[in-house]
Order: structure tokens, then sequence, then C-alpha cells
């Protein structure tokens, strides 16, 4: 008779992968269903990891091109190497999902290939390539399958000239005429990516503003430098089909009040309208779990159990649909089952988009501020007053931190400039314990570093900033 398990994960992405590490780590017996093939989930293979890859690598070709002259240092004629550079992305995955792999044998997680279904309480069935079927028997089965990218009606994705995420990081060739459906952060990435490459990229978005979410301070700084870096942004616009002809493709869309039709050309188009829970054919209602109509599992317990003996975390659940948010999800949930405590505050997951400038933010936006009726103290400075930003060539953005009037605590901070996502997390951990903006201003921070300007947007909350 097999042993029975005391958790079965079905997903192998950062929510599943995490859940199954730090269960191992607290001595339960774990095995984590992937059928992908490789561990990682989207964030790895198709998503966070080789998009940075691509980011990083085309911000270094753009960088040469028109920055280098400017700090007096001479190149010859550059030349974009394609093929190369999806190889090096290519090899950073998969360096990093063998990783996970070792990281499971360390701490006894048994990975095992397949597709995972459940056929009711503590029964979960695999599915291998070879269409072999198993069933693991279990006390806890987590939920962590993760999202697939959401399409429009009537569009056809083939992952050649009509794509999403996932053939964004791998065409063969630089299009001429590129269009984005969707300004959020995949689309943003993306455009970046391949207009440094040479693209000429249009951003058709439905809402009259990018990033949504965002705080619109941020997004409108964004889109002012994305447009002077070559984006075409057309706001405010429905798409409503996408004609395929051998030689291009032609994109209808009518404004989104209404309107006459407009037609673009272009030789490829990036589909990136947002994501959605993947919850079909799990076999959740053999174990009396819900869904809306968007997919997203419905919790009992206002966090992460969905029946008796069954868990979701990640991006099948509500909060940002974000990779270290399913990480954090996966390890309060292993430690819940482990009979620890475990929690996420959903408020203090900082969100980042890797653009040129990057944007960051965690808390509350202004306008959420205003809707909620909290009075609240800004303070902002900009990068362009900043030492270290001024002779590195990287004065576009700034930082805001937005402080309750009464308290001083801090309620959101948002940046925009080279560097953010990294310096995000110093707002993140002040505002876990609970800090006013007073205890950065009066924390020492080294000069001359960019992260002086967190300090000085600080400052600025009671009207002492120091710097120009």
């Amino acid at each position: 008779m097999a042993e029975t398990y005391d958790v079965v994960i079905i997903g192998g992405g950062p929510g599943g992968y995490n859940c199954a590490i730090r269960a191992g780590q607290l001595g339960l017996k774990v095995a984590c269903i992937e059928s992908r093939g490789t561990l990682g989930g989207t964030c790895l293979n198709v998503g966070c990891i080789p998009s940075k890859a691509l980011l990083h690598a085309s911000e270094l070709f753009a960088t040469a091109q028109n920055d280098f002259a400017g700090m007096g240092i001479k190149t010859g004629k550059l030349e974009l190497d394609l093929d190369q550079m999806m190889a090096q992305k290519t090899e950073a995955v998969n360096g990093l999902t063998k990783g996970i792999e070792f990281l499971f044998k360390k701490n006894k997680v048994d990975y095992v290939k397949g597709r995972g279904k459940i056929l009711g309480k503590g029964k979960v069935e695999v599915t291998g390539e070879d269409g072999k079927t198993q069933t693991l028997d279990t006390k806890n089965i987590v939920i962590a399958t993760g999202s697939e990218p959401a399409n429009l009606p009537g569009i056809e994705i083939d992952e050649e000239r009509v794509v999403t995420n996932t053939g964004a990081l791998s065409m063969t060739s630089v299009p001429k005429r590129l269009i984005l459906i969707g300004a959020g952060v995949i689309g943003l990435e993306m455009g970046s990516v391949w207009a440094r490459l040479g693209s000429e990229v249009t951003v058709v978005e439905y809402l009259d503003r990018i990033m949504p979410g965002a705080d619109n301070e941020i997004a409108k700084e964004a889109q002012k430098v994305l447009k002077k870096q070559g984006l075409n942004f057309r706001l405010g616009m429905k798409v409503t089909g996408v004609e395929k002809l051998k030689s291009k493709l032609k994109l209808s869309m009518e404004p989104a009040s209404g309107g006459e039709t407009e037609v673009l050309d272009a030789d490829a188009v990036i589909v990136a309208i947002g994501r959605k829970p993947y919850t079909e054919g799990l076999g959740l209602e053999s174990v009396g779990v819900t869904t809306d109509k968007r997919g997203v599992v419905q919790v009992t317990d206002g966090h992460f159990k969905a029946a008796d003996g069954v868990w979701a975390v990640g991006d099948c659940i509500h909060g940002p649909m974000l990779a270290h948010k399913a990480e954090d999800d996966g390890v309060a949930v292993a430690e819940l089952i482990a009979g620890k405590a475990g929690h996420v505050d959903y408020n203090l997951v900082p969100s980042v988009v890797y653009t040129k400038p990057e944007m960051a933010w965690v808390g509350k936006t202004e306008e959420q501020l205003k809707e909620e009726g909290v009075e609240y103290v800004k303070g902002k400075f900009p990068f362009m007053a900043n030492s270290r930003a001024r002779t590195n060539h990287e004065t576009e953005g700034f930082v805001k931190i937005l402080a309750d009037k009464k308290t001083d605590r801090i309620l959101g901070a948002h940046m925009i400039g080279v560097g953010v996502g990294e310096m995000i997390a110093e707002l993140c951990v002040a505002m876990e314990f609970g800090a006013a903006s007073e205890d950065i201003a009066r924390t020492s921070h080294a000069h001359p570093t960019m992260s002086e300007a967190v300090r000085q947007a600080a400052m600025a909350v009671e009207g002492w900033t120091m710097q120009m």
C-alpha cells in the first residue's frame, strides 16, 4: 500500500515549489506535480526570468548605441546577434530550473512529472506524458497551477506572428512594425525590448492611461519617458480584430467610447491584456471547491483554505498576480499545514516594472487614499537632484512617499527611476514595521547613492529636504 503524503502540490511554479521546499524543511512528506517538464512555472520558463534576460541585454545594446559617446566611450559599428541574445536567455532559464530540482532533492521533495487532477478528498491522479496514470494519497492538497494569458475574442494566437508573452520571448527576427495590445507590465516590458532592438512599437490600450493599478503620477511620467524612447501610445482604443495576410497583419481598432474603425499594419502583434487563473479541469468539484467567473478559487477562510484539506495559492486566488506574492503564499500554506502561523499582507507586496527607468510601488496610491477619505501628506524628490543620478546620467524619475497626516505612518511609496526595483525593499521593510516617514528621514543613507532619493522624499513629507 502506497504511503500517504502530508502534502501534494499541483503546480511547480513560484507558489508550488516554494510551498514544497518549505514543507520539506518542516519535515513533511511532500510531492510536487508539474506538467511542463521543467520546474519554475510561467515566471521562470516564459515570464519573469527570460524577460529580464532580454530586458538587460537589450538595455546594454541601446546604451552602447545612444549613450556611450556622451560619456567619452568610442565604439565601432554595433551589430545585433539575436540568436546569441536568445541563447543566453535560455541558458539562464535552464540553470535556474535545474537549481529548483536540486533544492527538491535536498529537502526530500518528490518531483512528479505529469498533469494533476483531484479525484476526491485526499486523492490526486497524475497523468504522465506517456498517458499512464498513478494516484497519490495525501492529507493535504495545494492548488498552485498559476495563470495563463487572457485573450481577446476573435483574435487567433499562433505564437509566431500573433503572440502572447511566450512567443514574444522567442521571436527569431526583429519585427519592423510591432503592435502591443495592452499597456500593462508585460506590454511595456516587451515593447521596451523590441523598441531597443529596432522595432517601430505602437501600444494600443483600451483605457485612457497606461499602467492601471499604478499611481497615476507614476503612470504619466512613465508614458512621457517611454514615448521619448520611441514607444507610440494609442490610448482609449478597443481592438476589434487582427487579419492575417501573407506579408503583414492588419489590426482593426475603434475608440472605446465609440467611433470609426481604424486599421494599423504590423509585422507582429503581442497580446498582453492580462492573465487569468489556470483552474479548469483540475477536478475541483470533486472536493467542493468553487471558482468565480474568472476562474479564481474561492477560499473559505478569507485567505488560502478552499475546502477541508484543500488549499490554494498564487495566481489561483485573489491578490496581485506576482511571483513573489505566490512565493509568500506557498510558504504561508506550508507553515499552516505544519501547525505554525502563516499570513501574507497583500498591501505590502511590491510591484515592479522593469522598463528603463524602472517603476516600483508598494501600499496605497494617491487615488486610493483620496477615494478612501484618508488624510495624507506627500513627500517627493526628483532624481535630477540626486548626486549619483547626475553623475551616472540617470536623472529621469522621482520618489514619492505618502504618509498619514496625523500619525506620519507610511501608507504608500511610488518610484520611477533607474534601480528603483531594488530600492522599494527599504519601504517594504519600513511599512512592515509600521514606520513613520521620519524614521526613514532620520536613517543615514550612504552618499552618493541613488537610494538617498528615498531619504530625501521622506524628509520632504515634513518639508526639510536637504539636497538640491
